[in-house]
């Protein structure tokens, strides 16, 4: 089994989230599909800034949703490593499904709305929106999915980019807290997350078993690593940016 140097079974998978989006542009709004933003010249600079800063970790693996943002982001990450490994897709790490298209008012109106739904992520059978996916679900394929990829052999750093539920979801079962405890982990756009898996074989031998997670680092925004003068909640800033409600 491939491990990082010096170690065992250890692996390490660096977690990001996309860039910078535009959720409220008027090519989404007119197909009432959030699912086809895209990174705005903001979010691109956050790419990049997590590219440069991640130019010398030798990844065996990359990952993203699928959705352009996601493919966006780690594109731009896997310019800077000439000798990048081929990016693949993994659906169950997408956005939750959010049902029904929000018909809004004003960016504050939005921003309103999205900014705090995860704080009821682990009340039962709750929904990302009326007639949404429910978190509880969520938190099963993307935990399937992370099961799956420690599965595979041949590898000991991987590069994830997805989104924020998937970030908050992951990194709450890393540390065996609840579905709730989701709603406490803050995830920038642009951000890599660091966790490290220690992997052992299990009871037939023929396989291998998650025996612990530790996260090394939360919430790195290499374009302002002391977020001086992000002030505002994520989603805030992006339901709330200048021309929002153009």
């Amino acid at each position: 089994m491939s491990a990082l140097p010096g170690t065992t079974g250890r692996r390490r998978i660096y977690l990001m989230r996309h860039g910078f989006v535009d959720y409220t542009s008027a090519h989404v709004r007119a197909a009432r599909d959030p699912s086809i933003a895209t990174l705005t010249p903001e979010g691109e600079a956050e790419a990049q800034a997590a590219g440069a800063a991640l130019s010398e970790v030798h990844f065996d693996i990359a990952l993203c949703s699928g959705l352009r943002r996601t493919r966006q982001t780690a594109e731009i990450v896997l310019a800077e490593h000439p000798n990048a490994p081929q990016l693949e897709e993994e659906a169950r790490f997408q956005e939750l499904k959010s049902g029904q298209y929000i018909d809004f008012h004003s960016p504050e109106h939005l921003a309103a709305t999205m900014t705090f739904i995860f704080e009821q992520a682990g009340e039962p059978d709750a929904e990302f929106l009326p007639g949404g996916e429910k978190f509880s679900d969520a938190m099963v394929r993307i935990l399937d999915g992370l099961s799956d990829l420690l599965a595979r052999p041949g590898w000991a750093t991987a590069l994830v980019v997805a989104h924020e539920v998937v970030s908050r979801m992951m990194l709450a079962s890393v540390i065996g807290a609840p579905l709730g405890a989701s709603a406490g982990f803050e995830q920038d756009t642009g951000c890599i997350n660091i966790i490290d898996f220690d992997l052992v074989p299990d009871e037939s031998g023929n396989r291998t078993k998650i025996e612990r997670g530790m996260i090394k680092a939360v919430n790195l925004t290499p374009a302002n690593y002391l977020k001086n003068g992000m002030n505002l909640r994520s989603l805030e800033a992006i339901f709330t940016r200048p021309g929002a409600d153009s």
